[in-house]
C-alpha cells in the first residue's frame, strides 16, 4: 500500500508552485479561481496591496446547480463584467491548481468572450 496524497494536497500543492510565479498587481489583478463540486468562486486580487477587487460565485448569483459547466459560463460572464466595471481589461489567470478541463476552461472562455485580456 502506497502513501499517496489526497487530491487535495496534490492541487494545493500544484497551486503553491503555480503561485510563485503569478501576482497581481492593480492593473492586471489576478483571477483566483476556487472550485468545489457543489459550487465555482472567483476572485480579482491585488497581490501588491493584497486586497480583492471583485468577486463573483454561483452561490452569490443564487444558481440552482452551481457545480455544472453552465454555472461556471455565468460565473466568469458575472466576473469579467464587474471587471470592466472596474476599468479593468487585462488580467493574470490563476486556475487554483486544478487542470484546464470542464468547468474551469468554461468560466476562462466565457470571461474572455464577455472582454476579459488573459
Amino acid at each position: 500500500m502506497t502513501n499517496k496524497p489526497s487530491k487535495n494536497i496534490s492541487r494545493l500543492r500544484r497551486h503553491a508552485r503555480v503561485r510563485t510565479k503569478v501576482s497581481g498587481t492593480a492593473e492586471r489583478p489576478r483571477l483566483c479561481l476556487y472550485r468545489s463540486n457543489k459550487n465555482i468562486e472567483v476572485q480579482l486580487i491585488d497581490d501588491v496591496k493584497g486586497v480583492t477587487l471583485a468577486a463573483s460565485s454561483s452561490m452569490t448569483l443564487k444558481l440552482k446547480n452551481g457545480g455544472n459547466i453552465e454555472a461556471a459560463k455565468i460565473v466568469g460572464k458575472d466576473i469579467a463584467e464587474k471587471a470592466l466595471n472596474l476599468n479593468i481589461k487585462a488580467i493574470v489567470f490563476d486556475r487554483g491548481g486544478y487542470l484546464y478541463h470542464g468547468r474551469v476552461k468554461a468560466l476562462a472562455e466565457a470571461a474572455r468572450e464577455a472582454g476579459l485580456v488573459f
